[in-house]
């Protein structure tokens, strides 16, 4: 079991994230054994999915999500899991992850659209959290309101933040074609992310930004209710299921989450630097097809 980290160390541990995270190196939050070697590059660094920088998306995401999730994650209040900097304490608002928002009743298909515009109203102009101050646009989603598959990306980047649209710019044209690629069209879709507003530079999202955003996205998921949800990259796999967990860890298998499944890839952004994962986003990416029970190739 993790050792609690003193506050002195937890606030150095936390700067030299941020210092990794700057230089676009984020996987590197397997704990050593010995708390000594956090002076050092871990190996997964040198080999880290995500680099800020990216105009079409936020990139910079964290290598994430937790290791036993919880079957139902309204349940998580009373959990115990690792929090950002590998404290174990209970999940709170005002530290680590907060719990997931309780599951709000069904939608009828027919009502979706106006509960969706309902949460887009509810957001307003918002100032919630730092974002809004260097924000064009609020890009709250879209798509089919009532969609099988639902993407979630990290956040928008300088296209979306121009367009108020969700993944428009290169990496929205790789999302197009992965879409295309499992015989669907992006209108038949429902596309967020877990941040409505550009971060600086298209750094990964602050926890207290995250934080304060993602109740709009999980109030979005229950209204669209999609049959699978697929978690594009680190971040958003982070945010969706509580904690952190190498995104290796978490591709190639199904995720019981508010009653759906949710299959975690790489996010588009990503795969535009490195083109040979694209082969393991496409097999991700037939596990949701599987789910959805969509033809998968080679097959009658």
């Amino acid at each position: 079991m993790p050792r609690t980290l003193d506050p002195a160390t937890r606030g150095a541990l936390a700067e030299r994230m941020r210092f990794y995270r700057d230089l676009g190196l984020t996987e590197f939050y397997r704990r050593p054994a010995d708390p000594a070697l956090l002076n050092g590059q871990s190996e997964d660094a040198a080999a880290s999915e995500a680099a800020p920088g990216a105009s079409t998306a936020n990139s910079g995401e964290h290598q994430a999500a937790p290791s036993q999730a919880p079957a139902a994650p309204e349940a998580a209040a009373l959990a115990i899991q690792p929090n950002f900097f590998g404290e174990e304490s209970a999940i709170r608002s005002r530290k680590g992850f907060q719990a997931p928002p309780q599951i709000t009743p069904a939608v009828p298909p027919a009502e979706r659209a106006a509960a969706l515009k309902l949460i887009r109203d509810e957001i307003g102009d918002c100032t919630r959290c730092a974002l809004h101050t260097g924000r064009h646009s609020i890009v709250f989603g879209e798509g089919d309101s009532a969609a099988r598959l639902m993407f979630v990306g990290e956040g928008p980047g300088a296209d979306e933040d121009a367009q108020g649209l969700p993944f428009v710019g290169r990496a929205g044209q790789l999302l197009n074609n992965m879409i295309a690629a499992m015989g669907l069209k992006r209108e038949e879709c429902y596309i967020a992310n877990v941040v409505k507003c550009r971060p600086p530079g298209n750094r990964t999202p602050d926890p207290e930004e995250a934080h304060t955003c993602s109740p709009f996205l999980f109030r979005q998921i229950d209204v669209v209710r999609p049959q699978v949800l697929v978690a594009l990259g680190a971040t958003a796999a982070t945010y969706l299921l509580g904690a952190r967990q190498p995104l290796a860890a978490l591709r190639g298998r199904v995720h019981a989450f508010r009653g759906m499944s949710l299959i975690v890839t790489y996010h588009p952004a990503f795969l535009l630097r490195d083109p040979r994962q694209k082969k393991e986003a496409w097999a991700d990416l037939q596990i949701a097809m599987k789910e959805l029970g969509l033809r998968l190739p080679g097959r009658g």
